[in-house]
């Protein structure tokens, strides 16, 4: 077993036991931040699926809101289960993701116009949710209709440890996920496609149906985040679930973690939640956008020195480190 591996099994052990660890009057709250960092950090890991790629989308905010609005809604009004209702929102993202991926592919709509064009649609789907009131309840929001008790058919549980161990599944499914795709004959077509489209397509690499595949995908991912973040929470808001202001947060943590790793996300989500929550206990409402501006400045010092985040960067220096020695024998 190498080393990492024998770290990573070591990690997530620490993590399994997190619920049974003594943390005093701080259990219930620590629960609460791990369980937004897993949540969060399965959303980042399936949009670095897409900007590993140069498939940079600032729009991944209409794929989450969509998840969690639609299983929300279907619940609210029609009782449905949140397991079927969750399949049914990332069908309607896949079918979304598709619409926005097919024309973008056919037309050759790369770069900075793909990045407007999803910013576009996260911004379209925040207003129809807004304009919708009389389900969606606009602006203010709609609170998830609670079940009376404990229930895994509407997965509600007052037990925090129970969400705990349901987001941490679903942490390990997305970097399961993640490393499946970049074990894959996907990754190099790809790599191929963000390099040169041209060239991509004359070595007979489908660019269309590998650039509409990546991004179904991630859109569906993301959308199971957010049900999953919709369940925990018990609420839904359009400016916290979708539009440019969700999307940049989940674009900040992979860049500021790094995209190109299997934990660059995990590790920009932790330090970013952490920041907006010491942020929030210092400060209070005395500084109301200051975490904001900060996010700002480190990622713009992030982008000019650390371009592979702060995880890549230390990688990639302990994998210099290690193949130091060989170099200098030969």
């Amino acid at each position: 077993m190498t080393p990492g591996r024998a770290l990573g099994l070591a990690l997530a052990a620490l993590l399994a036991a997190g619920p049974f660890l003594p943390l005093g009057g701080m259990k219930e709250y620590g629960l609460h931040v791990m369980v937004q960092i897993f949540i969060w950090s399965f959303i980042g890991g399936a949009w670095s699926l897409m900007g590993r790629f140069r498939l940079v989308s600032l729009g991944h905010g209409a794929f989450l809101g969509l998840g969690a609005y639609a299983t929300t809604l279907l619940w609210n009004s029609w009782g449905l289960t949140p397991w079927l209702g969750g399949v049914l929102a990332v069908l309607l993202t896949a079918v979304v993701a598709v619409i926005v991926a097919y024309p973008c592919s056919r037309f050759q709509v790369v770069g900075h116009y793909f990045a407007l064009v999803t910013l576009a649609v996260g911004e379209v789907v925040r207003l129809l949710i807004i304009a919708e009131r009389n389900w969606t309840g606009g602006s203010l929001g709609v609170s998830l209709r609670p079940a009376g008790r404990d229930s895994l058919v509407a997965m509600q549980f007052a037990d925090k440890r129970v969400f705990y161990y349901a987001a941490f599944v679903l942490w390990l499914l997305g970097l399961w996920v993640w490393a499946r795709v970049d074990r894959s004959m996907a990754r190099s077509a790809m790599e191929a496609i963000g390099e040169d489209e041209t060239a991509a397509a004359s070595v007979g690499i489908h660019i269309t149906r590998f650039k509409i595949g990546i991004t179904v995908l991630s859109a569906s991912l993301t959308a199971v985040g957010g049900v999953a973040y919709a369940q925990y929470i018990s609420y839904v808001n359009p400016d916290t679930l979708a539009g440019i202001g969700v999307s940049l947060r989940i674009v900040f943590a992979v860049v500021l973690g790094g995209m190109y790793s299997l934990l660059g996300a995990t590790v920009g989500t932790a330090l970013t939640i952490a920041l907006g929550e010491y942020l929030r206990i210092v400060f209070g409402l005395r500084f109301i956008g200051m975490a904001e501006t900060i996010y700002g400045l480190l990622l713009i010092v992030f982008i000019i020195f650390l371009p592979s985040g702060i995880y890549g960067s230390l990688r990639d220096l302990v994998q210099r480190l290690r193949s130091a020695p060989a170099r200098a024998e030969a």
